[in-house]
């Protein structure tokens, strides 16, 4: 991708493009569809959302996943109790999502299987079904979680991260 045309494509993008592609209805269904998640584990689940990247990041060449790094420190998904916070960044300029695992979940998972989930979403992100590669994203998140860290009775229901995903 020449680097001119991917400067535009993201400067060109701003919210009122994430509202077309994932009105406020949707972005209540996720929220729904975290709380619902994060009941049947500890683990904590957050969504962003970004129209494009900032300009020191187009003017560096960097990709989406250093964007993802970055927020996830950010928005301190790293500082959770059982270091078991995942970050599912939408870069809706690229047609991308990547995830980004905290050090509790991140040795149950290897780097093939983090690929097969995003591979999955692809199709839909393709398409512009932005809500539907969201919702598997959360669902595979979902699965890793229960089989790492499910709930147990003696578990408190605490919620560490804000279950709406952040629109930026």
């Amino acid at each position: 991708m020449n680097r001119i045309g991917r400067m535009l494509r993201h400067r060109w993008r701003d919210q009122t493009d994430v509202r077309r592609a994932l009105p406020a209805d949707a972005l209540s269904r996720l929220t729904d569809r975290v709380a619902a998640s994060e009941r049947r584990h500890s683990g904590e689940i957050r969504i962003c959302i970004e129209a494009g990247l900032p300009w020191s990041y187009l003017w560096k060449r960097l990709p989406a996943r250093a964007r993802a790094l970055m927020m996830f420190g950010k928005l301190r998904v790293w500082d959770t109790e059982h270091n078991n916070g995942v970050l599912i960044y939408l870069l809706l300029a690229e047609h991308t999502i990547e995830i980004v695992a905290d050090r509790g979940l991140n040795p149950h998972a290897t780097a093939a299987q983090w690929a097969a989930i995003l591979e999955r979403m692809k199709p839909g992100l393709r398409a512009g079904q932005f809500e539907t590669g969201l919702n598997a994203a959360v669902d595979a998140v979902d699965e890793l979680l229960r089989v790492h860290f499910a709930r147990q009775a003696q578990d408190a229901d605490t919620n560490e991260l804000p279950d709406a995903p952040l629109v930026i």
